[in-house]
């Protein structure tokens, strides 16, 4: 069809719906009534023969067609809004501006005390939202907008995200402080192995590749870890650990947050294992906006290690 013959506003009603999933949200977020959002899709209906959305009982489901369109429609409203607003400035102190960040159990841990605390010294009025990054949706949650940056060591971010490595970290053993193991100040290889571990899986993060390299290390010494318990997520380790003789490896980092509260302490691992990059991700669309800028370098300046780089995104095994 020409696109002389549509009309714009109903790309902006389009673009919101795949965002909220709601015609009641939408018409909030766009000053519209109900009916004339529900009239806006039946007209792009008509002029793009296709549903688009089916309502369920989560809400307004995207159509194939319409999943397809998302991304340039979100390209192409966000390329109009960066040009009319090519003079505006984001002004942390008094913008109410909200972003949504998605990170792992870890990251909450690790980022958001001190993420907070930076807010509320310079943006009181900025809020976050905060997501999962293991949801399957979270390269297309990012093209679209509904996520504005994403933190950890995630490898599914590749083609059409720019990338920004915060810091490097080894990973650890941490046990409680009275464990027999805690006695000396290095582990012993075949101590290592031959004590119960507690098996972090965290899908959807690079961790598990840090867990299968410790795995195929230890393997080549003839030697295999004694997995006495699997857990999908690190929220509940420190008092797992504290209250009990299991052993387990995780990022240096989460073993400063939880040594402390849990009476944990950390040795070195018996053998090498690399370490993770931990970076921030974000999506082309918001390269150039002034608050998405902002935060960034927030972030950066909180969490990042001297001389970190800003390049498009290459894949996880090559940072």
């Amino acid at each position: 069809m020409e696109l002389a013959r549509l009309d714009l506003n109903l790309l902006l009603v389009f673009h919101h719906l795949l965002r909220e999933k709601r015609v009641s949200a939408v018409a909030t977020v766009l000053g519209m009534s109900q009916p004339a959002v529900s009239s806006a899709l039946g007209r792009l209906r008509t002029h793009l023969d296709d549903d688009l959305f089916l309502r369920t009982q989560h809400g307004m489901a995207p159509t194939p067609y319409a999943l397809q369109l998302a991304e340039p429609v979100a390209l192409a409203l966000d390329g109009l809004q960066q040009a009319l607003n090519v003079r505006a400035a984001f002004d942390p102190a008094i913008s109410q501006r909200s972003f949504t960040l998605a990170m792992t159990d870890v990251g909450e841990m690790y980022f958001l005390p001190v993420l907070m605390d930076a807010l509320a010294q310079s943006a009181p009025g900025v809020t976050l939202n905060v997501v999962a990054v293991t949801s399957a949706s979270l390269g297309t949650d990012m093209a679209s907008g509904r996520t504005d940056l994403a933190l950890g060591l995630l490898l599914q971010l590749q083609a059409g995200f720019f990338q920004q490595a915060l810091f490097r970290q080894p990973y650890v053993c941490l046990m409680r402080e009275g464990h027999p193991l805690a006695a000396a100040p290095s582990l012993g290889l075949s101590d290592f192995a031959g004590a119960s571990h507690v098996r972090v899986i965290a899908a959807g993060t690079g961790h598990g590749r840090v867990d299968d390299a410790l795995s195929e290390a230890l393997a080549r010494q003839g030697l295999q870890r004694r997995i006495r318990l699997t857990v999908p997520h690190y929220v509940a380790l420190g008092d797992v650990l504290g209250h009990s003789d299991l052993i387990a490896t995780v990022p240096e980092r989460f073993a400063q947050r939880v040594t402390a509260p849990f009476a944990l302490t950390t040795r070195p691992l018996p053998l090498a294992v690399d370490g993770s990059v931990i970076h921030q991700f974000w999506h082309a669309r918001l390269h150039k906006d002034p608050g998405h800028q902002w935060l960034r370098g927030v972030v950066a300046q909180c969490f990042g290690d001297e001389g970190a780089t800003t390049a498009p995104a290459m894949p996880a095994t090559a940072a």
